[in-house]
This record gives C-alpha cells, structure tokens and sequence, in this order.
C-alpha cells in the first residue's frame, strides 16, 4: 500500500504516516527511553491501512531533556492531531516506557480505544534523566497530569551492577531491588489500567534484561480480569526487551544495556502479537 509521509515541526518533533486513502483508524506510536521517532514502526503500520504518527515525547526542542515529570498531555494532544486526520478508532502502541505512557493516557482519556504495551511496567516508576531544570536526583516521578506529579516509586541507589564495569549492563535487578526496598510506596504508584475503557494488549518476554516486564505484564493482567475489563497477553520466556514486528529491522546491540532475549526470539515474539495487533485497532474481534 503506497503511503505519505508527513514532517511535524510542532508541538513536537514527529513524523505522520498516511496510507495514500487515509484512514478512519489512528495509531500513536511512542518509542521508550531512546527517545526517537520510530519512523519504521509507524511506516509498517500505515501499510496496514492505519495512520500513525510517531512523536518524539521527550529531549527534542522546548521538552524535558530527560523522561521527568512529562505532560501527559503531550500524548493527549498527540491524539487531538489524529482525531484532527481524521481517525476516529485510536490506538496507542508504546514499547517500554512509552508502553507506560500509552497505558497512562488511555487512564485518563477515554478517546483511546486500544492499547499495546509492548514490554510494559505495571507501575509508575521515578525519572530516567534529568527534568527541565537539569537536576536528576532527589527522584521525581516520570509523568504529571493537569501540573501534579503522578505518585511512583523511586531505583534504590545502593544497587550495583553484576557485570563487568565499562560493558553493557542488564538493570533489571534495580528494578525488583527497588520494589523490595520501595514496597511501601507500590500500591499508590500502580497504573489503573482497571479504570480505562480501552481494549488493552500485552507483549512481554520472560527473557527481558531491562525491567521484569512478564511479570509486570501479569500483573496487570490481573487487575483487568478482577475488574471485568478486556485483556490480552502474548508471551515468550526467551524474548527480551525489544520485540520486532514483522518487517521491522533487528536492533543493534547497546554499548550501555543489555536486553536480553536473542533476535530471532524478539522476531518471534513480535510475529506472535501481530495478528492481535491488527485485529484489535481493526476492531475484528
């Protein structure tokens, strides 16, 4: 399917794909902590008939150079623009911490009518990097909504890494250090995915090197039972942290992290979600 592709100066960074008809189905397609703009991603998608915008949400002109207490109104507006393109089904599919945002704003807008949270967290966690003043410690949360800071837990400090100093490092164990340490603070910083009316889709691999994201995703799939509401969750223990959809290229390795899993378990992973991707923002069932 031919498509075209659309610059975004503003209110961010971004890039709109749109299949060459257009489309009544609109997808928000937000990277984790890279911070980029996943042209390919919101490419594949239009393929599929979808229009997709992929926005850079943090460290691009006039934003926080860090993920540090962002506006979930920047995701809000990010839907305002795809309402504005003419979808009227809504989708947000975020990997990592844009699956925190993604879940996060479907919360509190009800527009949203799909979710895909690809190697998601159950829970609000505190800053990656520094907010707009520059200072990144004491801890702040990730996100604000209407100016207040969500509640979250904040990394216990005192946690080291087991391998090599100056390779990359798998933090996941910072993650379960701190829910241990931080246990106090878990129940207010839960995301209420129980409250959103959006279908909710989760793709999480056991394997995952970054944060406990199967467990994470267990968890919240739990919360959607207990309440009644929709849920899926496509899983494989040996995937990592970045699933591949298909016809995505594999990622290089990180010189700073480790992800887990292998690329061909991460491809799998990714081909096993698909149909349920599309299905879903298709509304098929």
């Amino acid at each position: 399917m031919d498509v075209m592709e659309h610059e975004q100066t503003g209110p961010w960074e971004g890039v709109l794909v749109t299949p060459a008809g257009g489309s009544d189905i609109g997808v928000l397609v937000l990277a984790g902590s890279s911070g980029r703009i996943d042209r390919e991603r919101a490419r594949i998608l239009a393929r599929q008939g979808m229009t997709a915008l992929s926005i850079r949400w943090f460290g691009g002109p006039g934003q926080s150079p860090g993920i540090c207490e962002i506006p979930l109104e920047t995701f809000v507006t990010a839907i305002d623009s795809l309402r504005a393109n003419g979808a009227e089904r809504i989708g947000v599919l975020g990997v990592s911490k844009g699956a925190e945002a993604a879940m996060l704003t479907a919360v509190h807008d009800p527009r949203v009518d799909v979710v895909i949270a690809l190697s998601p967290t159950s829970r609000v966690w505190g800053n990656v990097g520094p907010g707009r003043d520059g200072v990144q410690r004491p801890w702040r949360s990730s996100w604000t909504w209407r100016g207040q800071a969500l509640p979250f837990v904040p990394l216990d400090d005192s946690w080291t890494a087991a391998e090599p100093r100056g390779g990359p490092v798998a933090i996941r164990g910072w993650y379960e250090l701190s829910e241990r340490t931080f246990a106090h603070m878990l129940p207010p910083a839960e995301i209420p995915v129980d409250t959103a009316r959006a279908d909710l889709l989760l793709v999480a691999g056991g394997d995952d090197a970054m944060w406990p994201s199967l467990p994470f995703a267990e968890q919240l799939a739990r919360r959607r039972h207990a309440s009644g509401s929709p849920v899926r969750l496509i899983a494989r223990h040996d995937a990592g942290h970045r699933p591949r959809l298909p016809g995505e290229s594999p990622l290089p390795a990180s010189p700073r992290f480790l992800y887990g899993g292998t690329p061909e378990a991460d491809a799998l992973l990714g081909a096993a979600a698909w149909p349920h991707i599309l299905g879903l923002l298709r509304e098929e069932g």
